[in-house]
């Protein structure tokens, strides 16, 4: 039996540059694992305090916020292609940049302008125009099964990204590097990717491209309003606040800071931590696919709230495990249905608004969530430095991402995407 027959339906349906974007999301992806378990680690061994390096990440992703709606919402006007590759030089950029200073004023300046991901998560302009692309390119029916696989593709990329950054930083102080030497190896890495990322971009075809648009229509006039979303602007608006709110409890146990956590409560080895985030990014990756059966049976917006639920409460229990083995099956358990509502919360939202909105209300839900992250690790800053207090992010975090969902469910039950009406 061929390679062909035994691909889902779904991949069959996959364009030269729907693959192409799928190779893209994988680079960046592993890039951004690879930088999260050791960034925290990075910016403490070149002598910033635990409030510094609060704020360096802070910034770095309001930073983030405003490169994303700049390159996002003129993208269908300048050129898709165009706004990805400067994203990836930007990426690039901040890579270099980090590894060649240690003082915060350009650390903090280098974040702010370039794109970093303390996360391990997405940041910057990329998922938003990829998502656009991909809901252009792909049959409708597909499009959710689709999401899916493109969210387990860098769920399995950030996965092995951990690994490989946290195998990296150890084996090189065995080779008797000093540790910040280490971890500067992989920043390092992280530039590289961002210029193999640019390279990868320049390879998508026009097809990838919006249709142009006759000046005077009512659809230039929309593409030419400041977030391109005219008919969509209250869901859009609405979805934006709820994500920002997810994101801003995300932002309190974001990988980085979940890894170092680990080592402050249990002194856990960065070898270690890279293999503890690469099957926690396995086990959600692998998640994401169910997803898709579950929406097919219960809806989307369902799908979202009551696969989310638990994925929280059990966050919270987290830090109450009295052992490491504990604490880290109870996280393990977590990652295993945290992204079942990711590739739903993405086929939602560009289901919901009119084809002419979707990049920009992409862009704007996804600056609306980096906005929401962007705060909450300098709060982490201030709580890490007190030890009676390194537990509270995971509480936060979790009563806050149960209030989200709850909010979810009674804002859009009723608003259903067209394959589900």
């Amino acid at each position: 039996m061929s390679t062909t027959q035994l691909m889902p339906m779904a991949l069959k349906a996959l364009t030269r540059d729907a693959w192409l974007l799928f190779v893209t999301r994988f680079a960046r992806l592993f890039a951004y694992g690879s930088l999260s378990v050791i960034l925290d680690f990075y910016l403490l061994g070149l002598g910033l305090t635990e409030v510094q390096s609060g704020l360096v990440l802070t910034l770095t992703l309001a930073g983030d916020v405003v490169v994303s709606l700049l390159l996002t919402t003129r993208a269908d006007r300048v050129g898709r292609r165009r706004m990805l590759v400067i994203g990836a030089i930007l990426m690039a950029a901040a890579g270099l940049a980090f590894a060649s200073t240690r003082n915060p004023f350009f650390l903090i300046l280098a974040g702010t302008i370039g794109v970093i991901s303390p996360s391990g998560n997405e940041v910057g302009p990329f998922l938003s125009i990829e998502q656009a692309v991909l809901t252009h390119i792909v049959p409708t029916t597909a499009r959710t099964e689709i999401f899916a696989w493109y969210t387990l593709a860098g769920s399995l990329a950030t996965a092995l990204g951990a690994l490989f950054g946290g195998f990296l930083a150890q084996a090189l102080q065995r080779a008797s590097l000093t540790a910040v030497a280490s971890y500067r190896a992989v920043v390092l890495v992280y530039a590289a990717l961002g210029i193999l990322l640019a390279f990868l971009f320049t390879r998508l075809s026009a097809l990838v491209e919006v249709r142009a648009v006759p000046e005077g229509t009512a659809s230039a006039a929309s593409v030419a309003t400041v977030f391109g979303i005219t008919r969509s602007r209250n869901v859009v608006l609405k979805l934006s606040s709820l994500f920002a709110l997810d994101s801003f409890a995300g932002g309190f146990v974001v990988q980085s800071f979940a890894a170092y956590w680990f080592y402050l409560r249990f002194g856990v080895a960065p070898a270690t931590l890279g293999a503890i985030f690469f099957w926690a990014n396995v086990f959600a990756g692998i998640s994401a696919l169910v997803a898709t059966r579950i929406a097919a049976r219960i809806g989307l917006v369902r799908t979202m709230v009551f696969t989310h639920l638990p994925s929280n409460i059990l966050l919270i229990l987290v830090p109450l495990m009295p052992n490491l083995s504990l604490a880290v099956l109870v996280l393990l358990l977590r990652f295993s249905i945290s992204q079942m509502d990711v590739p739903a919360r993405q086929s939602y939202t560009m289901a919901v608004v009119p084809a002419a909105e979707r990049s920009a209300a992409g862009g704007f839900t996804g600056v609306a969530r980096t906005t929401g992250a962007a705060i909450s690790p300098l709060f982490v800053g201030f709580l890490f430095a007190k030890p009676s207090l390194i537990n509270a992010p995971f509480f936060l975090a979790g009563t806050l991402k149960i209030s989200y969902d709850l909010l979810l469910y009674y804002s859009f039950r009723t608003l259903r995407p067209p394959e589900e009406q």
